[in-house]
Formats: structure tokens, C-alpha cells, sequence
């Protein structure tokens, strides 16, 4: 289980790190620490719940368990799990938001066509 977990996240940027800047990469990445300004991939985000995020992404999927501000569109679904604490524009295909997850953002939730 933890094989496939690193299959769908190779990249990890971990809880004592912390990058300002644009980034990009094609499969997934997994965000423990501190990240401010842009992310861009066609592939899947996850920003655990130790996670601080400032920034505008564009991403296949995006999973968030952290705190998060700034703007987030994807291809595929938003998921919003319950730790998550969001402030934002969302836009998405499909937006899931667990209960007792905090969300100041507006949003789009339209299938593609």
C-alpha cells in the first residue's frame, strides 16, 4: 500500500522544507511543508494537514488536508478533506467536501464536456 501511495505522489516536498517560487512536474506531489506561488501539472496534488499553501494551481487532481489560500482549478475534483482550512476561488469538475473542513471560496462545479 504505501508502493502505490509513492507511485501516485513521487514527489514530496516534506514538513521541514519550505519554497517560494513556480513549479511544475507530471505525475504528483505531496506537500508537507510551506509553499507560496504557483503550481502548474497535469497531475494530482495533495497537501497534507501539516501543510501551509499560498498559492494559484492549476492541477489535474488536488486533495487538501492543510491550509490553503489562494486560487485552485483542476481538471479532474477538489476534495476538501475534514482538517482542510481553504480560502479561495475554487473550479473543478467535481468538488468534495467533507464535514468539518473550513472553506471561505467561491466556486465552479461543472462537468466537462
Amino acid at each position: 500500500m504505501a508502493e502505490s501511495g509513492s507511485q501516485e505522489f513521487p514527489t514530496v516536498l516534506g514538513p521541514d522544507a519550505s519554497f517560494k517560487g513556480e513549479m511544475s512536474f507530471e505525475k504528483g506531489l505531496r506537500l508537507m511543508g510551506k509553499f507560496e506561488g504557483k503550481i502548474n501539472t497535469a497531475g494530482r496534488l495533495h497537501i497534507a494537514k501539516e501543510a501551509k499553501m499560498q498559492a494559484d494551481v492549476e492541477a489535474g487532481a488536488i486533495m487538501v488536508e492543510g491550509d490553503v489560500r489562494g486560487n485552485l482549478t483542476a481538471s479532474e475534483r477538489i476534495e476538501l478533506k475534514q482538517s482542510a482550512r481553504y480560502e479561495g476561488d475554487l473550479q473543478a469538475s467535481k468538488l468534495v467536501v467533507d464535514e468539518g473542513a473550513v472553506s471561505t471560496a467561491m466556486s465552479r462545479s461543472a462537468p466537462t464536456p
